[in-house]
């Protein structure tokens, strides 16, 4: 198509979508060029540019008496044949006469939808300098401003619809897709863009397929296959449309449903696959495009297109098109790459009206300040990249640094109504200069989820399977003690130390507080063992008043005995006070309670063991030093010191590191153990050496008394209570260290039971037996009911009785 004017412009289109391969033989002139497949978007994009020059031609603001020229030529898809177009071009047309021998024939050139013969052309033209602008080349390739210095578009780059179609894809939460690609530079660059933006998006691709509309059925099979065998069900179809549509057509035949398809703004919009028959496989396709714009007056012109105006178009004169106004090819409601070819030509008449005239168009009475003829088209690349307008329809047309325009978007939804597929805009996507973009979209149905792997419900966390791509893991349950409270974490969080997760290891739960409780069986059995032996000591104490008079009591040395009534009586109240939540005051009172009162109890029983044993070592009656040495004061001293030595330990542990309440969380991850922390270790383990050092005395002593004459056998008592009181904090000690949590109390109040019991039963229990059971054997005679062989020893025994206070008793 050509039409001279003072200005050409050139025009390279698609118009046919295939070229018809010859295999040359070399023997002959090649055969011309055939291609098939006539695109009737492509020509509505070629009867655009002649619509948009002849309104500049008509508009008296807009190069004022100058008119525009165009050549334009067919590219058949290929970038062979664009490469020739723009040659052919970039000559002089026959039969015009050359201005200049060395520039081009036109001023600037409109080309080419396909990135792989945009890249040709500017490839080509840009060492004459030859300002190009495509109208649907989306390569972010094209913006090597180093290679490619004098190519502009008027549709924005793949940079900007890669970070669309990947906001897109993080918006609906997939996480799992496949691609396909064109195998050219459209193709190749475009899912290259989008991987790298979803990759930092931790999304994961799980197949490329690669198809071209010169593809054999074999290679367009095996792409099916790869889409039947993946579990993905989004995939994204980076593919220009005459591409796209042999594979779209095979998908359709073998029945291939339920998947989601992401457009690039190569098909969403076109025209041959936007049909019900497609709509089967491919309906509810979501995609970017460009801006629509409804151009006025072109419904007119499209329908007044009339094939006489070209004579080597052969025709039969009966053609009409009055049958074919519903035909896509009339509806000018939804241009969008028609409206871009527009733009372009317009673009590039701004930037000849600023170079010819010196002024931007719309002023009045405007002069030439430049002949056409010394036109150039370096000078038109230069203002071209400085042309900056708002058009018509009020969309401003700048290029930036690099050639691209602003970025815009609408989000397209293929839609079946009333029979017919619709491109319905639900949202839209814009970017801003600081690099950010906002995706707005209008969600009316619910759009189907792709994972490679389910995400991970809450409680559990991702664990990553080898050699498998970052979106495909397996769900691991939370260990214990961490949570995962949002379904697909990465890692599960460890819970603060006084909490621990529950069962769905979704959520933290305070720890059990344990303690040794009054309310536990545990603690109700220990508090009735100890207020029974705490009875017991009383009731005893009781009798052993009543009848202090009788010879049983005398003999027993009555006030040691009453001091040792005492002692076991505190010693079996010492364990309410381990019994209870811990306090302050409960842990201080119950190690220093328990140490003094059995430090008194036995000091006690040291001090009746001494008196038995020194009594039956005087073998002289008249041996009054040793009898006089060890009297009642005697044994108050004894008694008061010993105790005296456990009170000044226990004051120096309570003031330099005194017990306090503690939690103790290593006996149980689920448990928090309240008890008491001794402080000072060493103070405790000194309590209980201590009295184990005065029990050891106590044995000995007795152990050397224990062959004294049987009546008066108190030795053996004592040598059996002590062996009870040693064998029971002995076994003790690794008890105590062993037990965890509150059954360390435990263990610690039973030794303090056992042996308390031990005591009392050993020293009292026979002489209540006598009082209350054999009254008739608590008499003096009974007392001092003598073997012939040991009178003297036992009538010398009686006689100090008054000093020692002996018991006499079996």
């Amino acid at each position: 198509m050509f039409k001279r004017g003072d200005i050409m412009i050139g025009g390279i289109f698609p118009v046919f979508n295939k070229e018809i391969t010859n295999t040359s033989s070399f023997k002959m002139e090649p055969l011309d060029v055939m291609c098939e497949g006539f695109d009737l978007r492509a020509f509505r994009w070629t009867q655009v540019m002649i619509f948009a020059i002849d309104e500049i031609n008509k508009d008296p603001a807009l190069l004022p008496n100058i008119s525009l020229g165009y050549r334009i030529l067919d590219s058949c898809a290929s970038p062979t044949n664009t490469v020739r177009a723009a040659l052919t071009l970039g000559s002089e047309p026959d039969g015009m006469e050359a201005t200049s021998p060395c520039p081009p024939a036109i001023s600037a050139l409109i080309a080419e939808s396909g990135s792989s013969q945009s890249l040709a052309v500017a490839e080509t033209l840009g060492p004459f300098q030859v300002p190009v602008v495509s109208y649907f080349s989306t390569c972010a390739c094209l913006s090597n401003r180093a290679k490619y210095p004098t190519f502009f578009r008027t549709i924005p780059s793949d940079y900007f619809q890669a970070k669309a179609l990947a906001a897109l894809v993080k918006h609906f939460g997939w996480e799992w897709i496949g691609a396909i690609q064109s195998d050219n530079d459209y193709g190749r660059n475009g899912v290259l863009a989008f991987a790298e933006e979803v990759k930092k998006l931790k999304i994961c691709i799980a197949f490329i397929g690669t198809v071209l509309r010169t593809y054999p059925l074999d290679k367009i099979l095996k792409v099916v296959e790869m889409i039947k065998q993946s579990t993905v069900k989004v995939i994204l179809a980076f593919v220009p449309e005459g591409d796209f549509y042999p594979l779209m057509r095979e998908i359709v035949k073998q029945n291939i449903t339920g998947i989601q398809w992401i457009a690039s703004e190569a098909w969403i919009t076109a025209a041959r696959p936007s049909t019900p028959e497609m709509y089967r496989a491919f309906g509810g396709a979501l995609g970017f495009v460009v801006q629509k714009m409804n151009i006025p007056n072109l419904y007119p012109f499209l329908m007044n297109i009339n094939p006489y105006r070209d004579p080597t178009k052969i025709c039969a004169g009966n053609e009409t098109l009055m049958d074919h106004t519903q035909d896509m090819f009339f509806n000018v409601s939804q241009l969008r790459v028609t409206y871009n070819v527009y733009k372009a030509v317009y673009a590039i008449a701004h930037a000849l009206h600023q170079l010819v005239f010196c002024r931007p168009a719309g002023e009045k009475n405007v002069k030439p300040c430049l002949n056409v003829s010394e036109i150039h088209p370096t000078v038109v690349t230069h203002h071209l990249q400085r042309v900056n307008f708002r058009n018509q329809f009020g969309d401003d047309v700048f290029f930036d640094e690099n050639g691209n325009p602003p970025a815009s978007y609408d989000v397209i939804n293929w839609q079946l109504r009333n029979g017919q597929v619709e491109h319905v805009t639900l949202g839209h996507f814009t970017s801003t200069k600081n690099g950010e973009y906002r995706l707005s979209i209008e969600e009316d149905k619910i759009v189907p989820t792709s994972l490679c792997s389910n995400v991970c419900p809450t409680g559990t966390r991702r664990a990553q399977i080898r050699g498998k791509p970052v979106c495909c893991f397996d769900c691991v349950p939370c260990a214990e003690g961490t949570i995962a409270n949002f379904t697909g974490a990465l890692d599960c969080t460890a819970c603060p130390q006084e909490y621990w997760s529950n069962e769905k290891k979704d959520g933290c739960i305070p720890k059990t507080v344990e303690f040794l409780a009054y309310h536990e069986p545990m603690g109700v059995a220990l508090t009735v063992v100890a207020l029974l032996g705490a009875s017991l000591s009383l009731l005893t104490m009781i009798v052993f008043i009543h009848y202090r008079e009788t010879p049983v009591i005398k003999a027993s040395n009555s006030e040691l005995s009453f001091f040792l009534l005492l002692s076991l009586f505190l010693c079996f109240l010492c364990p309410l006070t381990f019994i209870g939540r811990p306090t302050v005051w409960t842990c201080m009172l119950r190690h220093t309670a328990f140490g003094v009162t059995f430090a008194l109890c036995i000091s006690c029983v040291l001090g009746k063991t001494i008196v038995v044993v020194t009594a039956f070592k005087v073998t002289h009656p008249n041996n009054k030093p040793a009898v006089g040495q060890f009297g009642p004061i005697q044994q108050r001293i004894i008694v008061c010191s010993c105790t005296l030595i456990q009170v000044i330990i226990c004051t120096l542990w309570l003031k330099l590191n005194p017990p306090f309440p503690d939690r103790v969380f290593k006996y149980s991850n689920k448990k928090i153990v309240l008890e008491c922390n001794t402080g000072s270790e060493v103070a405790f383990y000194a309590v209980l050496g201590y009295i184990g050092i005065l029990s050891v005395i106590c044995l000995i002593l007795a152990f050397l008394a224990r062959k004294l004459p049987d009546n008066f056998n108190e030795a053996k008592c004592i040598t059996f209570s002590m062996l009870i009181f040693c064998a029971v904090w002995i076994t003790f000690i690794p008890a105590y260290v062993s037990s965890p949590g509150k059954f360390t109390v435990a263990v610690e109040i039973f030794a303090i039971l056992s042996s308390a019991f031990g005591l009392l039963i050993s020293n009292f229990a026979p002489k209540c037996y006598i009082i209350l059971v054999k009254p008739e054997k608590n008499t003096k005679k009974y007392v001092m009911r003598l073997n012939a062989s040991r009178k003297y020893s036992l009538e010398r025994k009686y006689q100090i009785h008054n000093v020692f206070t002996i018991p006499v008793y079996e």
